[in-house]
């Protein structure tokens, strides 16, 4: 467990994206930005707005991670098979020792609470994930909410998740949409599993806003963060999640904050990332590997100077990130002012700019 965010506040229900903004006929690039400085009053705009909130000279970086279908409907074995408890296996990503963590959930999205180690969940096409201990800690036998599973498939996991998967979808949500629904214009495909659930800061890019960030003299970097599940309990520690940042924007990055820009992180993932990365001086480094970062009081962030987000759960670890990114009042000015002006929570929703006062660090 660890300390609770110092932001508090209550979402009213009719304030949860239920759908694309596509489908409520906005664009990407049309929901709502706040943006919200570390001094003068809050900024109420759009996302396509986004390049004049920022100034020549500073630097944007996303993460280019792609997102799986990663939800599968199955059948627990507790009853014959025409009678078994149907399940949602929803797979988080790798583990050791070749499993994968899963999270299990009912069809209409509770969580599964009576799972146990050595319990085997029936899937399309044969298929059968075997729970093998619970996760983080493997000693947990019954009543993990994570767990570390076997799942062999001829062919390959994400190979079988592609014909018979679909997006993680939450009981807030209506109606089924497509994957490219939870992409972002960043979203690149590649050999290893990637996001469970889409890094949803940078949905709303587009490539016009893209073309605005270059006209305004703002740099883009990018770096990867593969992203479980997103559902964790209150107070949990956020889990270890793999990263890479590349040489050419640690490059960036280091290049940025020695002429005096700024570096605006698109997400917590992007955060978590680069701070990984970051000395104490704030000097990044490529590298790549497992994160177990957790940022908060005890560690504020040492590189990111902003950050691009959408609006979390009142009880979510993220908001410690925040805070830690841009101190707990611009936090808590932002949220205030989110519920009071009906901003939207979740993937498809609304989007804000947290751009704290920053002491100028310059390389020696």
């Amino acid at each position: 467990m660890r300390a609770a965010a110092a932001t508090t506040f209550t979402v009213p229900a009719e304030l949860s994206a239920a759908e694309p903004p596509e489908v409520r006929g906005v664009p990407r690039d049309g929901v709502r930005l706040l943006v919200a400085r570390g001094h003068g009053p809050l900024r109420h705009t759009t996302f396509r707005n986004l390049p004049s909130a920022l100034r020549r000279g500073d630097l944007v970086v996303v993460n280019t991670s792609d997102t799986e279908p990663a939800a599968v409907d199955g059948h627990r074995p507790d009853a014959p098979a025409a009678d078994a408890p149907p399940v949602t296996l929803h797979v988080s990503g790798p583990a050791p020792d070749e499993l994968f963590v899963v999270e299990l959930r009912t069809p209409d999205g509770r969580r599964v609470l009576d799972g146990r180690a050595g319990e085997s969940i029936r899937l399309p096409g044969g298929v059968v994930a075997t729970l093998m201990a619970g996760h983080p800690d493997p000693r947990v036998s019954t009543g993990s909410r994570l767990w570390r599973a076997r799942i062999a498939v001829a062919g390959g996991l994400r190979a079988w998740l592609a014909e018979v998967g679909r997006p993680i979808r939450y009981s807030y949500l209506r109606g089924d949409w497509p994957l490219d629904a939870y992409r972002t214009v960043f979203a690149t495909p590649g050999p290893e599993f990637a996001s469970a659930e889409m890094p949803s800061a940078a949905r709303p890019f587009t490539p016009e806003v893209l073309a605005g960030l270059r006209r305004r003299g703002v740099g883009v970097a990018e770096l990867v963060l593969h992203t479980g599940v997103s559902s964790l309990e209150a107070g949990e520690v956020p889990l270890p999640e793999r990263y890479r940042v590349p040489t050419a924007t640690a490059d960036l990055v280091n290049a940025t904050r020695a002429a005096g820009g700024r570096v605006v992180a698109v997400g917590t993932t992007v955060t978590r990332a680069l701070e990984t990365v970051a000395d104490p001086g704030g000097l990044v480094r490529p590298g790549a590997g497992w994160t177990h970062l957790v940022l908060g009081p005890d560690r504020p962030a040492r590189v990111v100077d902003g950050l691009v987000t959408g609006w979390h759960e009142p009880t979510a670890s993220h908001l410690l990130l925040l805070e830690a990114v841009a101190g707990t009042a611009l936090v808590g000015r932002a949220y205030a002012a989110a519920v009071d002006r009906g901003y939207l929570w979740h993937e498809f929703g609304d989007s804000c700019l947290l751009l704290p006062i920053r002491t100028v660090h310059r390389a020696e």
